[in-house]
């Protein structure tokens, strides 16, 4: 008689994608289930401040939806409102009042938001596959038609502006809220570029780290002095913008002691990263580099789609189709204040962890440290 019993590989929904709205309160899930009450996958969900308009795109290996085609879903009236088709699969859709932005692998459409909505202008970009773009109030900011360059577009004038931001193909982007910094990473992970929007100079230059690593998200705090970093070594880093020390150590004086659920915090001084080594001339320029002033570990738990074989060993994960990259997103951060982080993960484990910035010690170090989290998924 055969007493072993069958190994049950059926699990809960998985999330596809997750992203925050402009304000980073509220924060919208695309599961492999669906959205709302449909029962197919959704792999794009992005919602539109605290308004009841999500914009929805298909995904997964059930898509809901045609993959190229976005579905401006009315949550209050439970119906479609808008819906826009492209020729090719849409791999992410931004809302704002009056515009929808577009990306697909190679280009960004931006649409007036009516009905029907009217197209005001087209781009062509580089190969685009995790979608990056930036819908401001006035510009709108994209990768350009070669690697590394970033495209940025005024959308009263239509003027456009190229910033050769990196060698190597972008890997994320970022505005600030005021729309007056954008900060670009490339696929190497190493360097975050801060640029101004009014006259694309380059005003600052930021080091995560020597080794190569997978940028997750960038986001810049409501007050635009903090940026905050996420990437594929689980750690979350804290920077300073260029000109904002003072602001910062104002902003955080108030909070003096650790919070004890803190999983671990850096209180090293981005200034003093390698001491004395940072002043000697002719060393490689990672001595001088500024860095994260703090830093602390993430949870990006297991790739949604890898499975366990019938003798227990982890098989590799498969893409999942209809979504950018083929896996779903980690790290997506929003900042519900200048002092308080949330980081959101999809995937099958998906969750969120809260964490606060503060001082502390004799010399008012500022250190990061994980507040507590929760799983979004029942």
């Amino acid at each position: 008689m055969n007493t072993r019993h069958a190994i049950d590989e059926s699990t809960g929904p998985v999330s596809l994608a997750v992203a925050f709205n402009q304000d980073s309160s509220c924060f919208a899930v695309g599961l492999d289930t669906g959205f709302c009450d449909f029962n197919a996958g959704i792999g794009a969900a992005e919602m539109l401040g605290r308004a009841n308009y999500i914009a929805l795109v298909g995904g997964g290996r059930n898509p809901k939806f045609p993959t190229n085609k976005v579905i401006i879903w009315d949550d209050a009236k439970q119906l479609t409102s808008l819906s826009l088709s492209l020729p090719t699969p849409i791999h992410r859709a931004l809302l704002s009042r009056s515009k929808i932005l577009i990306a697909t692998l190679n280009s960004i459409s931006l649409y007036a938001f009516s009905s029907p909505p009217k197209m005001i202008s087209s781009f062509e970009t580089a190969d685009n596959p995790s979608g990056l773009c930036c819908l401001g109030s006035q510009i709108i900011a994209f990768p350009g038609r070669t690697p590394g360059q970033v495209q940025i577009v005024e959308i009263e004038t239509g003027n456009v502006s190229i910033i050769p931001a990196h060698s190597n193909p972008l890997r994320a982007m970022t505005l600030s809220p005021n729309g007056e910094i954008l900060a670009t990473a490339s696929e190497t992970g190493t360097l975050i570029r801060l640029f101004s929007t009014a006259n694309c100079a380059r005003i600052g230059e930021l080091r995560r780290g020597v080794d190569p690593a997978q940028i997750f998200c960038l986001a810049i705090s409501p007050s635009s002095t903090l940026l905050a970093l996420t990437s594929d070594k689980a750690t979350l880093h804290i920077f300073d913008l260029p000109h904002s020390s003072t602001a910062n150590k104002n902003r955080t004086s108030h909070r003096t002691s650790s919070p004890a659920s803190s999983t671990h915090s850096n209180a090293g001084n981005n200034t003093t990263k390698w001491g004395i080594l940072s002043h000697i001339p002719l060393l490689p320029r990672l001595f001088s580099d500024t860095y994260s002033f703090a830093s602390t570990s993430i949870s990006i738990d297991d790739d949604p789609h890898s499975a366990l074989s019938p003798t227990g060993t982890s098989r590799p994960a498969v893409p999942i189709p209809g979504i950018p990259g083929g896996k779903a997103r980690k790290g997506i951060i929003g900042w519900l204040d200048d002092w308080t982080i949330v980081v959101v993960g999809a995937g099958r484990d998906g969750r969120w962890e809260k964490f606060v910035l503060g001082t502390g010690g004799d010399e008012g170090r500022r250190w990061v440290g994980r507040q507590g989290w929760k799983r979004y998924l029942g």
